[in-house]
């Protein structure tokens, strides 16, 4: 009899390491790398969720604004091609984190969710974006006895916050998805669900182009200054010359070497199974098919495809001075645990099924886990980031609240604490890799084995990091 770790090396043995998203598309012609020089009245940085929200935010505000948008690579070649893409109403990354991070101001940061949830699906409707948007909701559910106060904790910030929440118990979360590991749950069941990002991301892209944004594909950021009245960006072949810079770099941090003592890549790690069959289907339950993610203090997220696969997420990884592409992460090796927790999770499966796809990649990792602010020569260039979770609705708000800094917009976002303070610093290399080996090793084995882990994970929250993702 093969052991759990003999299997996934069988399960993988076939898997393509790239993101599925992406790679289950038609492929589009690449856009014009700039080669002249210009001007704009707003250039942004990026060309992932963050940036393309912006682009057509402000071209929506002022359809006679000049935006030019730059990307280094392709469009959403980063974090914007590979999400789990489960869509929550929270803009700072879960309610529990809002409670943490800005305990005073919750009702409205709840409120500014749901509004930006609204205008997320106005935006679809408006511009007939087809991405395999479904609003089955969302479910945080309890791995055995341990995470039964998180689902309690959590449903209680629900009700107080004004959300449909239900409680489940053991029977009815078994009902909902089979697996022997759940023991309660709590589901968020409106104004949020999954979504195909890969398509979105396509969609967004076209608007923005529609608009009248000029968009250059493999233009990277190399260096800005600022000038009297504009800020010069330079990139390979050319100077751009713009009024104001919007920076939608997140986990890359390009724009300002300041950025990063602020957000570190710190990686994800994803696998999906090849599509299910009615059988399997049938025996995992799982009609609902809401996006789902588990107490486990090395967390692990899942959801349904829109052809029956299984996305399963989790597993982070550092690698030292923020490599964002290491080769290793094209191998099996870093997703033979990822794919050990999905047998805990699914061992009904285990025996029969295969991963399509694989991959990894950085997502940007502050204190608060949650969109902030850096604003740089005299508020005219500001980043946007910080994104680690929910950034496929939440990038739509950063980005309007971000243009609106830069506009010197008097609307009261700009005057909550999120946008008007910063996370706290993050030490440089090496101490931030020994930091960070240290507590992945602390992540994978503390459920298991307790002791010094759970202390040490303990001690790197009250630093202000809340690492369980």
């Amino acid at each position: 009899m093969l052991n759990d770790r003999e299997l996934a090396e069988i399960a993988l043995d076939s898997t393509r390491f790239t993101t599925f998203w992406l790679d289950s598309l038609s492929r589009v012609d690449g856009l014009s790398p700039l080669n002249h020089d210009t001007q704009c009245d707003l250039l942004i940085v990026g060309g992932g969720f963050c940036g393309l929200w912006g682009a057509i935010q402000a071209k929506e505000k002022d359809a006679n604004r000049d935006v030019v948008l730059i990307e280094a690579q392709s469009i959403a070649n980063g974090a914007s091609g590979r999400p789990a893409a489960i869509m929550s109403t929270s803009v700072m990354h879960g309610i529990d984190n809002t409670e943490r991070m800005f305990p005073g101001e919750v009702f409205e940061l709840e409120k500014l969710g749901q509004e930006n949830i609204k205008g997320f699906q106005e935006t679809l409707q408006r511009y007939n974006i087809d991405c395999d948007v479904e609003w089955s909701g969302e479910m945080k559910v309890s791995v055995g006895d341990q995470g039964l106060s998180a689902i309690e904790e959590d449903h209680e910030l629900y009700c107080k916050y004004g959300h449909d929440a239900v409680k489940l118990d053991k029977s009815q979360v078994q009902e909902e998805i089979h697996s022997p590991v759940f023991h309660a749950g709590v589901w968020s069941k409106k104004q949020s669900g999954t979504i195909h990002p890969g398509k979105l991301v396509r969609g967004l892209r076209q608007v923005a182009i529609d608009l009248g944004v000029r968009v250059h594909e493999f233009t990277p950021h190399l260096s800005n200054q600022q000038q009297h009245d504009h800020i010069e960006v330079t990139t390979p072949r050319a100077v751009i010359k713009a009024n104001k810079v919007l920076l939608a770099t997140n986990a890359w941090g390009a724009g300002h070497k300041r950025i990063k003592t602020k957000v570190s890549a710190i990686r994800d790690r994803i696998v999906v199974t090849q599509p299910l069959t009615p059988a399997q289907m049938d025996a995992i339950g799982w009609k609902n098919r809401q996006g789902i993610y588990d107490t486990r203090t090395q967390l692990n997220y899942m959801r349904l495809t829109k052809d029956n696969r299984i996305l399963f997420g989790g597993r982070l990884g550092y690698f030292f001075g923020n490599n964002t592409d290491p080769a290793y992460d094209k191998t099996s090796a870093p997703y033979i645990r990822l794919v050990q927790s999905f047998y805990s999770t699914f061992p009904q499966l285990k025996y029969d099924i295969r991963f399509s796809h694989a991959w990894s990649g950085p997502i940007g990792l502050s204190t608060r886990m949650a969109v902030h602010y850096q604003r740089y020569h005299d508020g005219n260039m500001v980043f946007a980031g910080g994104y680690s979770g929910f950034g496929v609705t939440a990038t739509r708000f950063g980005a309007r609240v971000g243009l609106a800094i830069l506009d010197g917009d008097d609307i009261p976002e700009t005057k909550l604490t999120f946008a008007t303070s910063e996370p706290n610093y993050i030490p440089p290399e090496p101490f931030r890799w020994l930091g960070a080996k240290i507590t992945m090793y602390a992540l994978d084995s503390a459920d298991e084995k307790g002791g010094w882990r759970k202390l040490w994970v303990k001690i790197v929250q009250k630093m202000g990091f809340p690492i369980t993702l």
